[in-house]
């Protein structure tokens, strides 16, 4: 049964996801000891700002931006609402392949998830006060005054850290490097769902293609710069009591071992059925089946949906069902920190997507 499991591309993906979460969680921690919680209070204050900023996040091609939700989500800094926001507005890695084969209907896709996702977070904003919970206790994040004053970043500052350098900050530094040279090597890669494992001809999107600008790894390398000039400018205690004990020590092994077995799930299972042998005349059903594999937080089983539809078999509203309640490998992180939040946000958007798709069914479209 797992003879045909790529181990390799699993592992690779769960380092990447949980890198990528851990060091935004860490990036927020440290705008929070140096704003001194300014800024997330005044984003706390806020609930449409977060909506709209959720939702901006959530359009964006790729995981990167749900992450950053689901990592500001688990520092109590946006609400539920915004979570669901992000969760309808983001198609995962799908995103970048509907933008290289339907550019037209990509965008136009995009547009209608933003306004949807916006809908349905101001509706809970106001209606919704129920499933205003956080995945973590009150006072998640914490700034410890006296260290306010020392936390002072110059050219000077990082020679002493580098000079005195402690375990944990060599081991952070260390870490981040060795990330980068994985990545650069080819050892670590983000890859996307290749649509050639589904039509059986040679791929020609241009995401694969060597001279395409690789967006995902650009983000990753000013994430990972950015923490790395964290982990050389700020005092030990910081590094120490919140990045070292505060969020790796909390977060790495439920993120890391959720997001492994989620993947791993995930190929176990695609041994057992074949997506593409459920296209027929009875749009109903595949728009049932397109929520409910939405479900399914990964990167791949979705493309089918939109394999369908570039090859006209089925009409937009399914597509966008299926962009609607899927996300990517975006929610795995927020499985690991929460799945009271997790099954709770999965259920919310599987009904706007089944609502939504079946208007447009009703309509023709």
């Amino acid at each position: 049964m797992i003879e045909g499991i790529d181990f390799h591309k699993i592992i690779s993906q769960t380092i990447m996801i949980t890198t990528f979460v851990l060091v935004m969680m860490m990036v927020i921690e440290y705008l929070n000891v140096k704003t001194r919680g300014d800024w997330a209070v005044r984003l706390k204050k806020s609930p449409f700002l977060q909506i709209i900023l959720a939702a901006i996040m959530g359009v964006i091609p790729g995981c990167l931006g749900a992450y950053t939700i689901v990592s500001l989500y688990a520092h109590e800094i946006i609400r539920f609402s915004a979570l669901v926001t992000a969760m309808i507005a983001t198609s995962g890695d799908e995103a970048f392949v509907m933008f290289s084969i339907i550019p037209e209907y990509a965008l136009l896709l995009n547009v209608i998830i933003f306004f949807i996702a916006v809908g349905v977070g101001v509706f809970l904003m106001y209606f919704g006060k129920r499933f205003e919970f956080f995945c973590v206790s009150p006072g998640h994040m914490v700034v410890h005054e006296h260290e306010l004053d020392t936390h002072q970043q110059s050219a000077a500052s990082i020679m002493q850290n580098l000079k005195n350098i402690s375990f944990t900050r060599a081991l952070l530094i260390s870490g981040i490097l060795l990330f980068l040279f994985a990545m650069f090597s080819g050892l670590l890669a983000h890859e996307h769902f290749d649509i050639a494992a589904l039509t059986g001809q040679q791929s020609q999107l241009p995401i694969h293609d060597k001279h395409h600008i690789n967006w995902v790894m650009i983000t990753y390398v000013v994430v990972m710069v950015t923490a790395l000039y964290i982990f050389l400018t700020s005092s030990d205690h910081f590094l120490e009591g919140h990045l070292w004990g505060h969020v790796i020590k909390k977060h790495f092994y439920k993120i890391f071992l959720w997001t492994f077995g989620a993947l791993l799930l995930v190929a176990i299972f695609s041994h057992f059925y074949e997506v593409n042998q459920w296209i027929s005349e009875n749009m109903w059903m595949i728009l049932i089946l397109a929520v409910l594999i939405g479900f399914i937080p990964e990167s791949g089983p979705h493309m089918i949906f939109v394999i369908m539809f570039f090859q006209g078999l089925v009409p937009f509203s399914i597509l966008l069902a299926s962009s609607i309640v899927q996300d990517g490998h975006g929610a795995l992180p927020l499985l690991a920190e929460s799945r009271k939040s997790f099954f709770t946000m999965k259920a919310i958007n599987m009904a706007v997507g089944l609502l939504v798709g079946a208007i447009g069914l009703w309509i023709g479209q």
